[in-house]
């Protein structure tokens, strides 16, 4: 069988987020979707920011175990933008196309 290479190759879970989707490794698109699943299920998006939580727009509201995840981010993208959520607080959100950017800093 051919390995699975790019995004659907499973990747090693920090802690937290392996806490969070009970397991150690996942394929990115697995680790996404799981955390969507998450976000949908417990309704933590809201339409504006810092807004409370009603389950549809394009903010996510850090709830406690998302906060653990959210706050290993602290990257620097190609153009040079960084994404620093490493003072977020319990409440607060974060634009959902920042989810990437999340995702990748709670990979090994």
């Amino acid at each position: 069988m051919a390995q699975a290479k790019g995004l659907n190759k499973p990747v090693k879970l920090k802690k937290e987020l392996a806490e969070l989707l009970k397991a150690t490794e996942l394929p990115r698109t697995e680790i996404t979707k799981k955390l969507w699943d998450y976000i949908k299920a417990n309704k933590l998006q809201t339409k504006t920011e810092n807004g409370k939580p009603e389950n549809a727009g394009k903010y996510i509201v850090a709830d406690a175990k998302l906060l653990s995840i959210f706050k290993n981010t602290n990257a620097k993208s190609k153009s040079g933008k960084v994404t620093d959520l490493t003072n977020l607080k319990e409440g607060q959100t974060i634009n959902m196309m920042q989810m990437a950017i999340v995702v990748s800093a709670n990979i090994e």
